[in-house]
């Protein structure tokens, strides 16, 4: 019973909220009691018990989990799968062109907001593609301007980023992540991140800089793969000094970088278990790093797709939802295979405002 009436408690409050009359409270309220929920179910390892991550199948906490309502704290949005490079293990690849009408996209997003949303992260394929970066800034605005999230974010490669874009967009912007996976350029060029001339490494360091100008937190995402598995990158990462260095184990997507119908094939860029400890091991030094292991990333991310659907990888493919402007964020949710606790164990929730920042500029 250790620690379990506590959690109990929290899963019966939120089972409660689902009820019409009390869903407008549950929103306020629903942020708190996922987190009691996730602080106080923490069962020991002694005999009969789980480990923590894992659950005993048809347990009365799996039941009433499976009828908690989910709210869309954090949402990654895939607008467009388009892209200038052509990484190899690249696990969201390009299938369809389509990117939504512009103001069908901020209809979706105000859908969001209302259904709890706190945070958006504004991803793609290359999301400054579309239209130059643009259509992208538009929606940047939109959702710090008009819906007031509290975090706006970008993933992107950084090579069609231009200065005039931070002038236009960047006060609406608080995390930019540029995807660095090699300060080696050969390796980049392996990887798929050659773009003839240009220098991925040296645009990076112009990046950084403008960030800093414009007063936008800068984030290094890095894929370790079969190619950067031995480099050391502490000397660098350092002197970049990102808020944060998230650092991604390479996984396999069925459809996306494995199997008959994917547009890659990245069985060959795969690292064991073992490896990917081994090089967190040697950046242990490095205070910003947060490491996701397979385990940790696969079902910890609610992801949109260019249709606005929730994408389910549970399967270890992607299986998409009902898109939330055709049913509600409330409906299409249920189908996301998003795991809360995980998202919480990896560290989704975190200082993500640039005005909490507290950075020195």
């Amino acid at each position: 019973m250790r620690m379990l009436l506590p959690s109990a408690l929290a899963a019966r409050l939120l089972g409660a909220f689902r009820q019409p009359l009390l869903h407008s409270l549950w929103r306020g309220l629903a942020p708190l009691l996922y987190w009691l929920r996730a602080a106080f179910w923490w069962p020991g390892t002694g005999k009969g018990q789980q480990p923590v991550g894992e659950r005993a199948e048809g347990t009365q906490e799996e039941e009433a989990d499976s009828d908690l309502p989910i709210t869309p704290t954090s949402v990654n949005y895939h607008f467009t799968r388009q892209c200038n490079y052509r990484c190899g293990f690249c696990f969201h690849t390009a299938k369809t062109s389509f990117v939504l009408p512009l103001e069908e996209a901020k209809r979706g997003l105000l859908l969001l907001k209302e259904a709890g949303m706190e945070k958006i992260n504004f991803s793609g394929g290359e999301p400054f593609l579309q239209d130059r970066g643009e259509y992208l800034g538009q929606l940047v605005k939109f959702c710090k301007r008009e819906l007031l999230l509290p975090s706006v974010s970008i993933v992107s490669n950084g090579s069609l980023i231009r200065e005039k874009w931070f002038r236009d967009y960047g006060d609406y912007l608080d995390i930019l992540a540029i995807s660095c996976d090699s300060f080696d350029e050969e390796v980049n060029v392996l990887i798929g991140r050659g773009q003839g001339k240009k220098n991925h490494v040296e645009n990076l360091q112009k990046l950084r800089k403008w960030c800093n100008d414009y007063r936008v937190a800068f984030k290094i995402n890095s894929v370790i793969n079969r190619f950067n598995v031995d480099e050391d990158m502490n000397e660098q990462i350092k002197a970049l000094n990102p808020v944060r260095w998230k650092v991604f184990q390479c996984l396999l997507i069925e459809g996306e970088n494995c199997g008959d119908d994917a547009l890659r094939e990245a069985q060959r860029f795969v690292i064991s278990d073992e490896e990917f400890e081994e090089f967190l091991e040697r950046h242990k030094g490095v205070s910003c790093l947060v490491p996701e292991s397979n385990q940790k990333m696969k079902d910890s991310y609610l992801i949109l797709d260019e249709y606005m659907r929730f994408l389910n990888c549970r399967s270890g493919r992607k299986d998409p939802s009902m898109s939330i402007l055709d049913v509600g964020v409330e409906e299409a949710i249920k189908f996301s295979g998003f795991d809360e606790r995980m998202f919480l164990k990896r560290g989704g929730k975190y200082v993500w405002s640039k005005a909490d920042l507290k950075l020195d500029w």
